[in-house]
């Protein structure tokens, strides 16, 4: 058997003609499965990226031992089912130890070739778009690291930011740039793991360090920042800035801790030990490093907060007005055909209901049964990926919307916060519930009046912003939040990607869209409701329309294929 092992190794080790080994024959026996996927692995420091099972009925297999050609001579209904019955039990090792390690890849094995080669086809196109990621991970991580902490099945996800790749244009503004699209990527994560029957929670006991070691990327540490913003060649400054890691983990399973201690323990133990290999191509030929930007960056890292309780709550979905306002797509349409809109028609008139209805799905804590429940606790999707009480609110500028009036309206996501609010801003506001608002949503309308030229102006003169339905800055509670946790900056940044995020599909869902407007004036904001101090603070400002199409711009499918030229 070892010669077996030793041959096998030295091919696959020596192979220069292609990155891709297939291994087939006598690895489904479990002796030489385990002298396999301990000694080669060792030999080589590889181990199988897919592994492919082809699941077919007994009946089917039997039927195709029995047609062909070069079957034994004593081929029949009873030896083919007995040898095939060896063959399963011999086989249920491997499928598990692959299944348990998310390389094992179920193939429905009915079909003629050309039909079962079509279900491999996208497990393959997968893998080669994941391959081209720069940084690859040359140790295996221990089997049992994982299995330890979370639930079965479960896996990781990490979110990192190269801030350059934002302020060679955006200057300052890339660190809160970068913040909204992590946002934004948490949330379409959530999105995508809940109409798959997963769950995703952020794993935020963890401190930085861990991050960095979890995610093998140390750059932030090696960084001298200057003492002002300085021209010239710098690649170091291209380093990827770790901001998150979520777990994944099969929906339902709310019955489970994690101990960050002990997790943040075992990842500098695995970790240290891991060999990362591959470098990143450089983006520019000269560089400009915004100060500020790594200032705020280090200012605000988290430390370990091992007495944190990873907590799952029960699902709580978001209310429902009607399903007529929705234009009867998929949520698998709607993700993947989602667009910023590059500008805004300036005549489409939105359904009252319609508006409610896409306000109703930014509340965080949904909607309970009976219709009542406290707005604050993030619970419903996507919300509830977040660890924290929402801390964000929306000021709305309403244009065009049937049974409305034109005006300023404001979205109170956390009840807790209304009377501070309330005292904070203009005596002279309304802080009416407008005509036909559900009872469950906290929307108030504070004057009315015709504010596009307004909101134009305090979303950097930008036309978009006036020539939607409506358009809003998000509004956060700011001083009191980083006096107890600086760190929460970059997370108030988050939570206004996420609440982008819904607006953004929810848009696309009721067959308009929708824009993130990052460049605004948070002072004219804040002049406008009469805010002073840094008890709010204008974080983000988005506009909801019917979009003008560019046709000059052309769509293509996220991963096209071999047969797509793009």
């Amino acid at each position: 058997m070892r010669w077996r092992v030793g041959l096998l190794s030295s091919l696959i080790s020596s192979s220069s003609s292609s990155k891709t080994s297939v291994v087939n024959q006598g690895a489904h026996r479990r002796n030489l499965f385990e002298v396999f996927s301990t000694e080669v692995m060792e030999l080589i420091g590889m181990g199988p990226n897919i592994v492919l099972f082809f699941d077919c009925p007994e009946d089917e297999m039997v039927r195709r031992v029995l047609s062909r050609n070069q079957g034994r001579v004593d081929d029949n209904v009873e030896t083919v089912k007995k040898r095939l019955k060896v063959f399963a039990a011999l086989n249920l090792p491997v499928i598990k130890y692959y299944s348990e390690r998310g390389k094992l890849h179920k193939i429905d094995g009915v079909g003629t070739t050309d039909e079962i080669f079509e279900r491999v086809r996208p497990v393959f196109a997968l893998y080669e778009t994941l391959s081209h990621h720069p940084t690859w991970r040359s140790s295996p991580i221990p089997p049992h690291f994982l299995p330890t902490f979370f639930p079965a099945s479960s896996f990781l996800v990490g979110f990192s930011s190269l801030f350059w790749r934002e302020a060679w244009k955006y200057g300052e503004r890339a660190f809160r740039y970068c913040n909204h699209d992590v946002g934004h990527a948490i949330a379409a994560l959530v999105v995508a793991a809940a109409a798959l029957g997963w769950d995703v929670k952020i794993l935020d006991g963890l401190g930085f360090s861990d991050l960095e070691k979890l995610m093998g990327m140390t750059g932030s540490s090696d960084f001298a920042i200057p003492p002002r913003p300085v021209k010239g060649w710098m690649p170091e400054i291209e380093f990827d800035h770790p901001d998150c890691v979520l777990l994944v983990f099969p929906s339902g399973g709310e019955g489970f801790d994690v101990d960050y201690g002990s997790l943040s323990s075992a990842i500098g133990e695995v970790f240290d030990k891991v060999e990362w290999v591959g470098e990143p191509n450089l983006l520019s030929k000269e560089h400009v490093c915004w100060d500020i930007i790594y200032r705020t960056a280090e200012a605000v890292k988290k430390p370990l907060t091992a007495s944190d309780r990873f907590k799952v709550d029960p699902f709580v979905s978001s209310g429902l007005i009607s399903e007529n306002v929705y234009k009867g797509v998929s949520a698998s349409e709607v993700i993947r055909k989602r667009r910023s809109a590059v500008d805004m028609d300036g005549v489409h008139v939105m359904e009252r209901d319609t508006f409610y209805q896409i306000l109703m799905h930014c509340l965080p804590s949904g909607v309970e049964s009976g219709g009542g429940g406290k707005q604050g606790k993030q619970l419903a999707l996507p919300f509830r990926v977040l660890t924290w009480e929402a801390e964000v609110h929306a000021v709305l500028f309403v244009h065009r919307v049937a049974g409305l009036p034109m005006g300023l309206y404001f979205l109170v996501r956390n009840d807790d916060h209304f009377d501070e609010l309330k005292r904070s801003t203009r005596s002279e506001f309304e802080w009416e519930r407008p005509e036909g608002c559900p009872h469950n949503l906290p929307l108030y309308r504070l004057a009315k009046g015709d504010l596009k030229l307004l909101s134009k102006r305090v979303s950097c003169h930008q036309d978009i912003a006036s020539d939607g339905c409506f358009s809003l800055g998000m509004v956060a509670r700011f001083e009191q939040t980083l006096q107890q946790n600086v760190w929460m900056y970059p997370r108030l940044f988050w939570e206004t990607g996420v609440l982008g995020q819904v607006l953004y599909l929810e848009a696309h869902a009721v067959g308009i869209s929708a824009t993130g407007i990052g460049c605004y004036f948070d002072d004219a904001v804040h002049e406008i409701l009469g805010l002073s101090g840094s008890k709010f603070q204008s974080l983000y400002h988005f506009t909801v329309g019917a979009p003008v199409i560019d046709k000059r711009i052309m769509s293509l499918p996220a991963y096209p294929g071999p047969d797509i030229d793009t």
